[in-house]
């Protein structure tokens, strides 16, 4: 699994810990600026350590000081407990009434994201969401520092969300990602536009979308969310609904850790 010290931050003068991101010489795309401003202040406000847990992945945790980024009320149940996630406008999958919404942060280059949908979200479907009991919303968290073709995949998926096929295009980045994510930007750059044409997308639309950076506000303020609601890493998942909170869950786990929260909240 990543985590927070794969991303470089800047403080402002106001000490709010921002990822900032600019548009790249290439065809007006836009990549992450991975400098770190200033040092110290990085080292000195973040703490990473890991654990291992089933099925032995990692999950890293982090203490942030002074980070005032998005307030979030939060109370302790034994696990964490958190009011309030946004699910923005981003994607969402099943019935939007469900009494429970799974949101996930992801970064599509990320291998334990691509092993959660693989493994873990055909069974939630299956079980949950296809039943009418849960949606799923997928959110951006693209750790670009490791990731160079994080963002440009992420910004691929919101060109086809334009065009109602968001999940579509989700399902073919994940299951070509070993094809992609040790290419140069411009060419995974194309075989994203190979996977529009192959999914019926307008092409021209979706490559000046896809050229310009339309989406990289809403990417940012995505990153920007996960950060303020405590992810440490990919994949990032809250599950409940503003009634009873959402549990926090980090790392790829199995349907089980999932159907546990699922079934405890169902019941209240």
């Amino acid at each position: 699994m990543l985590g927070v010290d794969d991303f470089k931050f800047i403080e402002d003068d106001k000490q709010k810990t921002h990822v900032s991101i600019t548009k790249s010489t290439y065809n007006r795309l836009i990549t992450a600026i991975v400098s770190v401003a200033i040092v110290s202040a990085f080292l000195g406000g973040y703490v990473v350590g890991g654990e291992t847990v089933e099925p032995k992945e990692v999950i890293v945790r982090e203490s942030i000081q002074n980070s005032q980024t998005k307030p979030t009320t939060q109370e302790q149940f034994g696990s964490q407990i958190i009011r309030n996630i946004s699910f923005d406008d981003d994607p969402m999958k099943g019935n939007p009434d469900a009494s429970i919404t799974i949101v996930e942060f992801s970064d599509f280059q990320c291998p334990f994201c691509a092993k959660f949908h693989k493994d873990t979200l055909p069974q939630l479907e299956q079980n949950y969401i296809s039943t009418g009991k849960v949606n799923f919303v997928y959110r951006d968290f693209p750790i670009q520092s490791i990731h160079p073709n994080a963002i440009p995949a992420a910004l691929a998926s919101e060109c086809a969300d334009d065009q109602g096929r968001f999940w579509e295009i989700h399902d073919m980045i994940f299951k070509n990602q070993v094809a992609w994510q040790g290419l140069e930007i411009p060419q995974s750059v194309s075989l994203f536009k190979q996977y529009a044409s192959e999914i019926g997308l307008d092409g021209k639309e979706f490559d000046l979308c896809l050229d310009s950076g339309k989406y990289l506000e809403e990417i940012s303020n995505d990153l920007d969310d996960g950060r303020a609601y405590g992810v440490t890493g990919t994949p990032g998942f809250f599950v409940g609904n503003e009634k009873i909170g959402f549990t926090k869950l980090i790392g790829a786990q199995p349907f089980s850790s999932f159907q546990r929260v699922i079934e405890q909240q169902l019941a209240q």
